[in-house]
């Protein structure tokens, strides 16, 4: 059954603590909505009722875009491991642009000043839900390691390359929405 919480429990930090996936959910008032999967130890819980995330650069950038739109995200976890269960974060967010003031404190802070090549916003979410359901119907996987080939495909494009492929494919979303990249 289904429980809602005001904010994050140390039970459920400790959840998320022990995930090696998270999904992050968006969507505006028109248009496409955006379902990701995330990995590579992106993820850090900051306080009861707000957690960030560090986003790599990627094909497209739709949360950044939905964000700036509605600002609605929804973060769910899924235990693919031990006792069943499924956690949802719901409320709203922001994108914090690499190189922002904002994104190096929450980068010392929360990363500890690690950043990996092709990191290119930090998301801030403000939560104002949380949820666990049963999780029965999800099943069991083994977690055998991250893959590297996110991280050494930006290493190998380098900070110039980078950029160049920020203005070709990350400023608008796949609807024209503008990502706030500019």
């Amino acid at each position: 059954m289904a429980k809602q919480f005001p904010g994050l429990t140390p039970e459920l930090k400790d959840f998320i603590g022990r995930q090696h996936m998270f999904f992050t959910a968006s969507a505006c008032a028109e248009g496409r909505i955006n379902l990701s999967p995330k990995g590579l130890d992106g993820f850090r819980v900051t306080g009861d009722n707000e957690a960030v995330f560090l986003n790599l650069t990627g094909s497209g950038n739709e949360t950044a875009a939905h964000l700036l739109a509605d600002g609605r995200l929804t973060i769910m976890f899924c235990a693919f491991e031990g006792p069943p269960m499924i956690l949802r974060l719901y409320g709203h967010a922001r994108s914090l642009p690499r190189g922002s003031a904002d994104y190096g404190r929450y980068l010392a802070d929360a990363f500890g000043g690690e950043e990996p090549a092709g990191a290119r916003q930090i998301v801030v979410l403000d939560i104002d839900l949380v949820q666990t359901s049963c999780g029965f119907g999800v099943p069991l996987y083994d977690y055998k390691a991250e893959r590297p080939s996110l991280v050494r495909w930006a290493e190998q494009k380098g900070e110039d390359g980078i950029a160049d492929y920020w203005r070709e494919k990350n400023l608008v979303s796949m609807d024209g929405l503008p990502t706030g990249m500019d």
